[in-house]
């Protein structure tokens, strides 16, 4: 799964990196992005690429409670199309999301060690999502987003056995706009990431810190 992210601005950027996440800095760098919080996310809106904050942890149309979402973080690559909770907004409704890096915890004796993967020197990263606007009777309406997940590729089996789908840039538009970019959701290249452990801090979202991408000293 990915129940945490970072997005504090990329060293490398690409001209497809500016077309679809223009003005990421406004957002402000995030050290421990947390399901629940508001996060910037890119979407074709009249055909242009509009980047807008959503709330992570996607509420289908149809729920009752704000609170499915909570548990709605991640969307698993084999059963997208078909979930109920999901299908709809796979059809109609698929986003990217940018990231600097995302945790993980691997278990060890001792308990879980988080590591932080990222980008292979320092390129910016961007999930497969959807999104969704939910409206009950009577309240404004909150749009909300998913990451959606897939085996773990070489690099992330001694980790953990899940990540999230990452996309090359050249398949960004092509996540938006095809009938159905099944082919799209598998695991990035290996050499694409850099895995290393990191402090136990990241384990509270109330901590929120440049310290938190930080290597542990050897």
């Amino acid at each position: 799964m990915c129940g945490r992210y970072a997005l504090y601005g990329p060293i490398k950027r690409t001209p497809e990196h500016d077309r679809w996440f223009d003005e990421l800095e406004a957002f402000g760098p995030r050290y421990n992005i947390a399901p629940t919080q508001a996060c910037p996310v890119a979407r074709l809106v009249a055909e242009k690429p509009v980047l807008a904050p959503l709330r992570w942890g996607l509420i289908p149309f149809w729920a009752r409670d704000i609170a499915i979402g909570n548990r709605l973080i991640n969307a698993r690559a084999e059963t997208v199309s078909d979930k109920p909770a999901f299908r709809a907004a796979y059809r109609a409704r698929r986003c990217l999301v940018p990231a600097s890096g995302f945790y993980e915890w691997r278990k060890v004796p001792r308990g879980k060690q988080p590591y932080y993967i990222t980008g292979a020197g320092g390129a910016l990263l961007a999930f497969a999502g959807l999104w969704e606007q939910w409206q009950p009777a009577g309240a404004e309406p909150t749009q909300s987003f998913t990451i959606i997940t897939t085996d773990a590729n070489a690099s992330m089996k001694g980790i953990h056995d899940r990540m999230p789908v990452i996309l090359a840039p050249e398949h960004y538009e092509a996540w938006l706009t095809a009938s159905d970019p099944r082919e799209l959701m598998r695991p990035c290249q290996p050499d694409m990431l850099t895995a290393y452990p990191v402090s136990t801090a990241v384990n509270s979202p109330r901590n929120d810190a440049p310290a938190l991408v930080e290597p542990l000293p050897v």
